[in-house]
């Protein structure tokens, strides 16, 4: 069970080192590993807590997310929570917990307020810690489940909440998922509920299963306008089933007292979120804490350590803050240490330190996967997942593979056909490509060693992803087999998500699409695959509630912008090669606007008050502009571009803005709607600059980054340069509206939302359609002034 960096005691021969190294990865790499006369036990080292496959920094705040499902029925209502998020916050030094559930329908939310114990859980993990007591994550490490029953009185109405914490994340946050089904007391909208402070004990059971148990009844109190003040309560019985260690015979504890203070609940209408925040302490059964001024401050909260500091308590009311593992500084303020730049990482060959608050974590180079003890990059075996032809055979190397043809049969690997094979039907130019290629390049018609061979689809027709037998490398093309410029990867890097490129086959008449017109006021728009959805906002939130399909075409839509003056959308077509626009009334037919001379058109953007449009076009590397119905059309730039992604037009100053992610030399770049005064406004600190929007209220330029992972924004002069996030997943296409950006996220297949003052993200929406989400803008009844760009 030890991991590589722990220390073994008492190892005595060849054989337990063996056996340690393969259970080597059940502890913590922050843990020691034991060796006990029956077997081994993982022990978290100095300075971090857990049940030792599971440590975390000691007086670091910490973070809990999961999901929440269930049927709740209120009164004779019955209500589905689907896959709706929780997030929990904890001030370990103070036991203060903040637990939030996002879009809580109505009339869930009100009546589900009295059910705290949902929150209560996070409190009793990371409980501020009385002399002689345990909080629940020293306990069961990260890894447990928790059944509680509550029966309400006097309705005798039941409810049972299922809460399975799964373990620790990349940033070390506990995962914890939830399952709420029953029945629920009816409360009136606009109720307030009062929880009066408790204590509740919890009853440990070490032999067989781990459990702990306990059993308690609540009293609260809701004022409402229909039913004025009510004296109500419930009975809470639950059981929490975990692992431990059989084999150290520690002496756990039997008993232990947690109290509940400063309950708070609240449902908030219009956010349709549900809070619950308490201050919970654990200790001995029976240990009743002292007059304020006989408490030490460290056990009653009442100290001014640092959020990420250690409170330590001395003799009396003295104390002393030590900052957590992963900070500096002198316990009142910690700051941050970044392992990665003073050179504190312990990566090991083949991996790069990425910085986190409080620790790091090691992430490997492409063609190789960590390793068990989190920071050694072992070799991925490509192979495995037999990426090659069923006539191939698979050679796995360090960081890469090959494809090489059995005897009797010849192409790339990828591909290969009996010698002499012929092909019935008549060839395609994917075909005739491919067998000049075998059968010209060597005598005997065996293709020359290293040489690439196109690989066809069962049609004939060059698949969208093209890979290298020889070199590994991986790339998309287009319809006539020619490479997108931008999307070849490197040996082992998993493959980029190609859209097919091949026009669909012409039918006459062509039927109209499926255009719904969206609700009124404020819409996002965004590409997926074939359709253009429809997402209304209700004020700055997504009403998921009024989704719907608005263009239903059989194309490949990357590229989405609106027209406010003529109600129509415009986008562009990866598969068509084609820039379109429909207008959004009932019935509307699409209207093809340019159709020739485009490769692979990307980013698009409407300029209302000029009446003309900007694309990107990535294969021959262009920036295009032309008058909305396509006429006028002319080049403004075709040198000095490689990638070129989004683009965005400001129309109250005549500017240009767009991105090029040029993997060697990233940048963003801003010219006049005419071509003129062309100049780089960024190009340091930034990696894949795909999504790009303009925050008309402060006048910068918003950009988020797939490979840095952060949405920033500059002034155009590139000062004043901020962080809003400085964790995104992947994404592709943003725009902004009202002190918040939404953009579409590859990792997560939806839309995506982050304040702007809070920095935080407040919103997601994933269509029920899993795949990729593209382009994205923002659709108005009316041209609005100064809020959307």
């Amino acid at each position: 069970m030890c991991q590589v960096s722990a220390s073994c005691i008492n190892i005595h021969s060849s054989n337990i080192r063996k056996f340690i190294l393969l259970f080597q990865q059940q502890c913590s790499q922050n843990a020691l590993c034991t060796d006990y006369p029956t077997g081994f036990c993982c022990h978290c080292q100095p300075g971090f807590y857990g049940n030792g496959r599971q440590c975390l920094p000691e007086g670091a705040p910490q973070r809990v997310s999961g999901k929440v499902n269930g049927v709740v029925t209120v009164g004779l209502t019955p209500v589905e929570l689907n896959n709706i998020d929780l997030h929990a916050y904890i001030v370990v030094g103070d036991g203060r917990a903040y637990t939030a559930i996002s879009e809580v329908p109505e009339p869930v939310g009100w009546a589900l307020m009295p059910v705290s114990p949902i929150g209560e859980l996070f409190g009793w993990l990371f409980a501020l810690e009385l002399p002689n007591s345990q909080g629940g994550f020293k306990i069961t490490g990260a890894e447990f489940t928790r059944h509680a029953e509550v029966v309400f009185h006097p309705g005798n109405q039941h409810l049972s909440i299922t809460q399975t914490a799964r373990g620790l994340d990349d940033h070390n946050h506990l995962t914890v998922d939830t399952v709420v089904n029953g029945n629920v007391p009816f409360l009136p909208p606009g109720a307030t509920v009062t929880m009066e402070p408790f204590k509740e004990i919890y009853q440990f059971y070490p032999s067989g299963n781990h459990i702990a148990t306990s059993t308690s009844v609540r009293e609260y109190s809701v004022v409402s306008a229909e039913r004025g003040s009510e004296s109500l309560s419930f009975q809470l019985k639950q059981n929490i089933t975990y692992r431990d260690c059989r084999h150290d015979n520690r002496a756990g504890p039997e008993t232990l007292q947690i109290t509940m203070e400063r309950v708070f609940v609240m449902y908030v209408k219009e956010e349709r979120i549900l809070r619950y925040a308490i201050t919970n302490k654990i200790g001995p059964v029976g240990v009743e804490s002292a007059g304020p001024e006989l408490v030490n401050p460290c056990y009653s909260g009442n100290h001014d350590c640092d959020t990420t500091a250690q409170c330590v308590p001395l003799d009396g009311q003295d104390y002393q803050c030590q900052c957590a593992t992963g900070y500096r500084g002198d316990g009142r303020n910690c700051y941050d240490v970044d392992e990665c730049a003073e050179g504190l990482a312990s990566c090991g060959a083949h991996a790069q330190c990425v910085n986190l608050p409080g620790s790091h974590r090691c992430q490997c180079q492409s063609g190789y996967e960590i390793g068990y003890d989190g920071r050694t990059c072992v070799d991925v075996d490509e192979c495995s997942s037999s990426p090659c032809h069923v006539s191939a055979r698979c050679i796995n190397g360090l960081g890469s593979f090959q494809c090489q043809c059995q005897p009797g049969f010849y192409g790339d690997g990828f591909y290969c056909v009996p010698e002499g094979g012929q092909v019935d039907r008549p060839k395609t130019q994917c075909e005739q490509h491919r067998d000049s290629l075998q059968s010209g390049s060597e005598p005997q018609g065996q293709p020359s060693l290293g040489a690439f061979i196109p690989q066809c689809d069962s049609e004939g027709q060059y698949r969208p992803l093209q890979c290298h037998g020889s070199t590994g490398h991986c790339w998309c093309v287009d319809s006539r087999g020619q490479e997108r410029a931008g999307t070849r990867t490197p040996p082992g890097t998993p493959p980029v998500d190609c859209l097919p490129t091949a026009a669909p086959p012409t039918v006459h008449p062509v039927p109209r699409p499926d255009v719904t017109p969206p609700p009124s006021d404020i819409t996002l728009l965004y590409a997926q695959g074939q359709k253009i959805g429809a997402l209304p906002l209700n004020g700055t939130r997504l009403d998921p509630s009024r989704a719907k399909t608005l263009l239903a075409l059989h194309v490949s839509i990357v590229g989405v912008a609106y027209d406010c003056k003529e109600n129509q959308v415009y986008w562009t077509d990866l598969s068509a090669r084609t820039i379109s626009r429909a207008s959004m009334e009932p019935g509307a037919e699409p209207e093809i606007l340019i159709n020739t001379d485009l490769t692979s058109p990307e980013g698009l953007a409407v300029d209302v008050s000029r009446r003309l449009m900007f694309w990107v076009d990535s294969a021959p590397d262009k920036i295009e502009r032309s008058n909305l119905d396509g006429s006028g059309r002319r080049t403004l730039f075709d040198t000095d571009l490689v990638n070129p992604r989004a683009i965005i037009v400001v129309s109250s100053t005549g500017t240009l803005y767009w991105t090029d992610w040029n993997r060697e030399a990233p940048k963003i770049e801003s010219s006049t709607v005419d071509g003129q005064n062309r100049r780089v406004v960024v190009s340091d600190g930034i990696g894949l600059p795909n999504a790009l929007t303009y925050d008309s209220s402060t006048g910068q330029v918003c950009w988020a980054d797939a490979g840095t992972k952060r949405l920033e924004c500059v002034f155009p002069d590139n000062t004043s340069r901020r962080v809003i996030h400085p964790n995104l997943n992947y994404p592709f296409s943003m725009v902004y509206y009202r002190n918040h950006f939404y953009y579409t996220d590859w990792r997560r297949d939806g839309v995506i939302a982050v304040s702007k003052d809070s920095s935080q993200f407040t919103d997601e929406y994933l269509p029920d359609q899993r795949s990729h989400l593209y382009g994205i803008a923002i659709a108005t009844t009316h041209c609005l002034s100064g809020e959307i760009l």
